[in-house]
């Protein structure tokens, strides 16, 4: 009896979802990009890719430094298709070499670029 429930549920056919994968390129920040602790920039990406249908269309923007990506958001609920966001550099980001993380439909990091002190 075991066997045939199995064999039945193996056999059933298998829905295919299609799922939309979005990775827009972040054109700011660049590598030549310099912020300070406490400023409030603009993070700007490409949306001329979008597909007609974008599985999760609201984004989050992270800092990530090294291989560490921050636990907590600067910046949320902002559209994807919007292709920027004014973002504001937490007073307690230790200055140093930096990424943007867009996260949304799908994850995508700028180029590493520079956090000054105040």
């Amino acid at each position: 009896m075991l066997l045939a429930l199995l064999s039945c549920a193996f056999s059933a056919p298998v829905s295919q979802v299609g799922r939309d994968v979005w990775v827009p390129e972040i054109t700011s920040p660049t590598s030549d990009s310099t912020w300070t602790v406490g400023g409030t920039y603009s993070v700007t990406w490409d949306t001329s890719s979008k597909p007609s249908q974008v599985t999760n269309p609201t984004g989050k923007i992270y800092l990530r430094q090294g291989d560490a990506t921050q636990s907590t958001p600067i910046e949320s609920g902002f559209a994807l298709s919007d292709g920027s966001v004014e973002v504001t550099i937490p007073e307690d980001t230790t200055p140093g070499s930096w990424m943007i993380v867009l996260f949304g439909d799908s994850g995508n990091w700028s180029s590493a670029f520079s956090i000054n002190a105040t």
